[in-house]
């Protein structure tokens, strides 16, 4: 059975060549500003955090299994996308972009616990079929140590948390910074794995049949 990552993130491959998975990759070219924009301007309010990222989960795998499918007619396998948010405190983070950015979260969330969020998308496509989707939120939650101004200048200064959901990580330079997790632990990474087994099962698939 053929995987296709909807997403060029390292963690998220990382993940699935552990569990036996070798899939292809492909960048989406999802406007992820626009499509929050536009469910939000539908609403008439910003969509909650787990909205939100199923939204964009769904967008990036449907961006990627359509031009998939036109690439590669006889793709027959599935299409995963995925999305990731960090709450805490009512407020939603991203991904920081800027060292500035990434200190002050950090000084905010030490000491604190948040709430990962994760969006699941997955796409079973075969040749002259219409794709069929199954999708999950996953959730776990993520305290941090009370981490010094020093420890966090210099994590910040190693250029790890500016590119990641919420400006940390688990799985690298920032796991010595988290004292807790609760919850599928590679939902922290990016995405639950057992999540995305569970909607392999629900669209027909075993999930042994997608060991490489």
């Amino acid at each position: 059975m053929r995987v296709c990552l909807a997403s060029t993130s390292p963690a998220r491959l990382m993940l699935l060549r552990q569990v036996g998975i070798e899939p292809i990759t492909r960048a989406p070219e999802t406007d992820e500003d626009a499509v929050a924009a536009r469910a939000a301007a539908e609403r008439g309010a910003d969509l909650p955090p787990a909205e939100l990222v199923l939204l964009l989960a769904r967008a990036k795998a449907a961006d990627v299994a359509h031009r998939l499918a036109e690439e590669d007619p006889t793709f027959d396998g599935l299409v995963i996308g995925g999305d990731s948010m960090f709450a805490l405190g009512g407020r939603v983070y991203g991904k920081p972009y800027t060292a500035a950015e990434a200190t002050r979260r950090w000084q905010e969330m030490r000491g604190k616990t948040g709430i990962l969020h994760s969006g699941h998308s997955v796409l079973r496509l075969k040749p002259g079929v219409a794709p069929v989707e199954a999708t999950a939120v996953a959730e776990s939650s993520v305290t941090f140590a009370d981490v010094t101004d020093q420890e966090i200048a210099a994590y910040v200064a190693t250029g790890e948390p500016l590119h990641v959901a919420g400006a940390f990580t688990v799985d690298s330079l920032g796991g010595a910074f988290i004292t807790r997790v609760d919850g599928d632990p590679s939902t922290v990474v990016g995405m639950s794995l057992s999540t995305i087994r569970q909607l392999t099962i629900e669209l027909g698939v075993s999930w042994t049949d997608l060991w490489s």
